[in-house]
């Protein structure tokens, strides 16, 4: 049938091509799987994609410590002032929150920076979830790149509560930046870590007294933590 070597190897050439080119024009019926004509062109298994990995999302300050002794922890505190009562030990950087027969909740604060403390007493006018931030005049004349008003929320200074003191500009407030806790870095408002303004704002109400010591009272913390 052929002459030659050479034309029985064209014929096995031609005929593959027949067969490829059948194979890629045929259709499987709807119910049943095509089969592969020759092992090597059986299909490459699919890998199942891996499952989406769930993530907390993180918290505000999450990956920060606050030192041990401006953690809140309640502790011996006495003091002729009523349960309710918030004093701030400004040199020592604490707020204490009365609670009586010797007692008070202290939490650790951030405090005005040099030149920007103050004292007095004042109350609680106003208490704000999460609130707007407007920068004050004279804030504004000191920073003029500060934004006019910030809409409250995770990434405004005031942090997740406000509670104003009297017709002042201060505040007692949070932040989101837990590592100025401590230090003196404000224009003088006080703030806590969100997680401690949350805790103080269940605690207290419009009218509470707040005694602001100034930063020249060096007595020595009157607060000793329980153990």
């Amino acid at each position: 049938m052929f002459n030659s070597f050479r034309q029985k190897i064209r014929f096995a050439v031609a005929t593959l091509g027949a067969i490829a080119m059948g194979a890629a024009s045929y259709s499987a019926p709807a119910t049943a799987a095509p089969l592969p004509l020759f092992p090597f062109f059986l299909p490459q298994p699919q890998l199942e994609a891996a499952p989406p990995v769930a993530v907390a999302p993180r918290e505000e300050g999450e990956h920060f410590e606050l030192p041990a002794r401006l953690r809140r922890q309640v502790v011996n505190y006495y003091s002729r002032e009523a349960p309710g009562t918030i004093i701030i030990d400004t040199p020592n950087t604490y707020l204490y929150l009365v609670l009586g027969n010797g007692q008070a909740m202290r939490y650790g604060i951030g405090i005005g920076r040099d030149g920007f403390t103050w004292s007095g007493t004042q109350t609680i006018t106003r208490k704000a979830e999460w609130p707007d931030w407007t920068p004050p005049p004279e804030m504004i004349a000191r920073q003029p790149y500060l934004p006019r008003h910030m809409t409250g929320g995770p990434g405004n200074p005031l942090g997740a509560r406000a509670m104003y003191l009297g017709g002042t500009i201060y505040r007692i407030h949070g932040t989101n930046a837990p590592e100025t806790i401590g230090t003196r870095v404000s224009s003088g408002c006080l703030r806590l870590t969100n997680e401690d303004v949350i805790d103080l704002y269940s605690r207290v109400s419009v009218g509470t007294k707040v005694i602001v010591l100034p930063m020249t009272d060096r007595r020595a913390d009157l607060g000793r933590t329980i153990r």
